[in-house]
């Protein structure tokens, strides 16, 4: 049997911010939560695909402010670029705007960085060869 990736886990320092923000930003809905105050552990999942994959967010972490030039990041396709311009106008707003949005070659698209509470970066995207907005598979050459 070949591994499937089911979940990411992550500590972070403000655990109802964070279900917020991937609740709002990436329309993550919680499947499951337990512990007491201080030691909740929450599970977040695209509609849908609850029993594919899912965050675990662990109470309790530091912060993960990135430098300018580190690009770690978490990824989420949006099926336009209309979307990804939302997104940077709505962070923006909020002011945990990343990165603009720009256009970029192939295989990276158009896209933007999001901070979450955490200081993580999020990247909303259209046109990578992942997700809603993939370009259709090219038939191989023989």
């Amino acid at each position: 049997m070949r591994p499937a990736l089911t979940h990411i886990a992550l500590h972070v320092a403000d655990l109802d911010a964070m279900v917020a923000f991937l609740a709002d930003y990436c329309q993550l809905k919680q499947v499951h939560a337990r512990g007491e105050a201080g030691h909740r552990t929450v599970w977040l999942a695209e509609e849908g695909r609850e029993t594919q994959f899912v965050f675990v967010l662990i109470e309790g972490g530091p912060r993960r402010d990135q430098a300018p030039t580190d690009y770690s990041h978490l990824g989420f396709a949006l099926d336009s670029k209309e979307a990804v311009d939302r997104v940077a106008e709505q962070a923006r707003a909020a002011g945990c705007l990343a990165w603009p949005a720009v256009a970029d070659d192939y295989p990276v698209g158009y896209y933007c960085g999001v901070r979450d509470p955490d200081g993580r970066v999020v990247e909303f995207s259209y046109g990578q060869p992942l997700g809603p907005g993939a370009p259709e598979p090219q038939a191989a050459e023989a």
